[in-house]
């Protein structure tokens, strides 16, 4: 595995690749990888001849209240993650070779960050987007493979890259999840043992309404309100930012569920904000989204 650090040198390897006819795939990261990571590469593996991945916590999608100082940067084992997980090249850009002293150019999206997780984390989104334009204009992948866990974050991408005709083709890989339900999350580490097992109240949620679906209820708002209950068992601490029923396409808010209706569940659990979602009927929209 090549490391670099430089965007020159990772768009020279790039252009060398794609000239030799290789079909390149990336997966952006922020680091602290687990098994969900490593689904990712499996992913982008399947979609091309060489995987490269990113390794960038990008602080401007940090708010000024946010974890960026304490995120987890664990470089050694993340490293040797990607090599033993097969990517070929890691970019590990640093923070001056992605924004310059005086960078004063934002990526901002008006519609699909009106709800959901956006309310809560103002600027996160401008962040987010900021830098996929950067890595995607640097790396040229054919692919691109985000996880499902992060939706809104997935939808938003694929938006950018259909709106800004670039050359990327974004797919939505399935949410990695721990034998007990639990989503795999970097900032699960975050949680004490009793955190960790109120959290399940998440998947617990989404199964429920998994379940209402397949049983015939549509109505969205009684589905919701089900879900809500069971994340309420999430303890005393617990504060629920949000349990709704949205278009996966436009990620507004549905009165009756149908395929393709993303139930998504946001909960703070102690200090650790935590999210997770289900695309209803997900194997017949896969194609419609670049569900993989």
């Amino acid at each position: 595995m090549d490391v670099f650090a430089l965007p020159a040198e990772v768009r020279e390897r790039t252009s060398a690749l794609r000239r030799a006819g290789s079909r390149v795939a990336f997966v952006p990261t922020m680091g602290a990888l687990h098994a969900g990571h490593g689904s990712l590469f499996d992913v982008a593996r399947r979609h091309a001849d060489c995987v490269i991945a990113s390794i960038f916590v990008n602080p401007t999608q940090f708010g000024p209240a946010e974890d960026f100082d304490r995120y987890p940067r664990p470089f050694a084992a993340d490293a040797a993650f990607c090599a033993a997980a097969g990517v070929d090249i890691l970019f590990c850009p640093r923070r001056e070779d992605m924004y310059a002293p005086e960078h004063s150019i934002l990526v901002v999206e008006g519609a699909l960050t009106r709800g959901l997780c956006g309310p809560f984390r103002p600027g996160h989104f401008r962040g987010v987007l900021t830098v996929v334009t950067q890595l995607l204009n640097i790396v040229q992948p054919d692919v691109a493979v985000f996880g499902q866990k992060d939706a809104q974050q997935a939808r938003l991408i694929q938006t950018l890259v259909r709106d800004l005709h670039m050359h990327t083709r974004v797919l939505v890989a399935p949410t990695w999840r721990d034998p007990d339900g639990l989503a795999m999350s970097s900032r699960n580490q975050y949680l004490s043992s009793d955190e960790r097992r109120h959290a399940l109240a998440l998947s617990q949620a989404l199964q429920l309404g998994e379940t209402l679906y397949a049983q015939g209820v549509r109505d969205a708002a009684q589905v919701c309100a089900r879900m809500h209950a069971v994340c309420a068992t999430a303890g005393a601490a617990a504060v629920i930012e949000y349990v709704e029923a949205v278009d996966f396409a436009t990620l507004r808010p549905v009165v009756e569920l149908v395929d393709g209706t993303l139930l998504a569940v946001c909960v703070r659990i102690g200090r650790t904000r935590l999210i997770d979602n289900v695309v209803l009927g997900r194997a017949r929209v896969a194609r419609e989204y670049d569900l993989v």
